[in-house]
């Protein structure tokens, strides 16, 4: 059974119409995602060297970093008889736990005091 009204040959203007439009969106497809692609690829470029001026920066600024301030000098001892020897520890005791002296400088006082 033949078909009638059927033409065998050339695509006619739907046909190639179609074919067209789907040449054209494969095209823009593609594009998209090629685009898409170097955005992705040229964003995770800019993260890492972020990253590595932000790391540069920090190891540049801690070894430009000024030195730790000196502790202050252990308070001197009171003269006999002004303070009992409790109240002497208790000071140093709190000079210690707010980081003027250290655990060194600390048992060095209390070893003055407890001798005087």
């Amino acid at each position: 059974m033949p078909l009638i009204g059927r033409r065998m040959g050339r695509p006619g203007l739907i046909g190639m119409a179609t074919r067209t439009a789907v040449v054209a969106g494969t095209a823009t497809a593609v594009s998209h995602g090629m685009q898409n692609r170097y955005e992705r690829k040229a964003m995770a470029q800019q993260e890492e060297q972020q990253a590595a001026y932000d790391q540069g920066a920090q190891d540049a600024q801690a070894q430009y970093a000024p030195p730790p301030a000196a502790p202050a000098p252990a308070p001197a001892a009171p003269a006999a008889g002004t303070d009992s020897v409790i109240d002497q520890l208790k000071a140093l005791a709190s000079l210690k736990d707010q980081g003027v002296l250290t655990e060194e400088e600390f048992a060095a006082q209390k070893a003055k005091i407890l001798a005087a």
